[in-house]
């Protein structure tokens, strides 16, 4: 935990948490992070195997996300036949899946599909994280709606050294540098870890 985070009121931090590639995209073009799995790992570098476990997945309380995202995971954890894989992954916490869309949800989980806007939904997922974190997993328009609402508190990024030629965008929105202030960087194997707080969350 950053030295600044003693500061976060009692609600908890919301944080964006992710890889990206060096030309700041955090899908190809095929909505695929296959480019990421494929860069050559280092014993201390994150893995594919342990994707999950070397996550924020124990920091956060709550967990908001897009529906590509939720799709994706849906589809690379092959949680549509096996739906317990599910709360292996995330147990009973409450997961916000943004959407305009009806979705599937895995039986007895605690996933809720939201059609409405982050500002109108914020009170209900810190309602349902209480003191905890809420980890932002993606996609980056849905992140760019919390940092409208002045509810983004921190973006940890983890670089790939992979260039892609275009995909979904690390978050599409002009953020200027007085509302970015880096509070840790590190090398771990292949990646670069950069840790910002979100000034004036």
């Amino acid at each position: 935990m950053s030295e600044w985070d003693c500061s976060v009121s009692d609600m908890g931090r919301i944080f964006f948490d992710t890889a990206t590639s060096m030309n700041g995209f955090i899908a190809d073009a095929d909505h695929s992070l296959q480019w990421l799995f494929d860069v050559p790992q280092e014993p201390s570098g994150p893995s594919e195997k342990d994707e999950w476990a070397d996550s924020p997945m124990a920091e956060a309380a709550a967990i908001v996300m897009g529906s590509t995202t939720y799709e994706w995971l849906l589809a690379h954890e092959n949680i549509r036949e096996s739906p317990g894989r599910w709360t292996e992954l995330f147990g009973n916490k409450p997961v916000h899946v943004f959407s305009t869309r009806t979705l599937w949800v895995p039986p007895e989980s605690a996933v809720r599909v939201v059609t409405g806007h982050v500002s109108d939904e914020l009170d209900r997922m810190r309602d349902a994280a209480g003191d905890g974190d809420i980890w932002l997993v993606g996609g980056g328009d849905l992140v760019g709606q919390f940092f409208d609402a002045g509810a983004l508190d921190a973006i940890y990024l983890t670089v790939a050294p992979v260039v892609l030629a275009g995909g979904a965008p690390l978050l599409p929105r002009r953020i200027e540098s007085d509302r970015l202030r880096l509070v840790g960087v590190r090398q771990d194997g292949q990646f670069a870890r950069l840790e910002y707080q979100v000034v004036g969350a």
